[in-house]
């Protein structure tokens, strides 16, 4: 199965953005979470779908970079 570049960008795109909200949700609901068990483990959910929208944008970079660069 072959996936474009431009695919893969905007793919990568829509998934971080995603991603990266839902890990913004997850670290501003911490405060109201009153035990430190359920914050521990919300805070390292959080962490992972922050993690995930960091490999969505490095997978973008090098779609953007394989784009730019397959004229030459």
């Amino acid at each position: 199965m072959k996936f474009s570049a431009r695919f893969s960008l905007w793919g990568s795109a829509i998934f971080a953005v995603f991603c990266l909200g839902y890990a913004f949700s997850g670290f501003s609901s911490l405060d109201a979470m009153a035990d430190e068990a359920t914050r521990g483990d919300a805070r390292g959910f959080a962490f992972f779908w922050l993690f995930l929208g960091s490999v969505a944008i490095a997978i973008g970079i090098a779609s953007w970079w394989m784009m730019k660069h397959s004229d030459e």
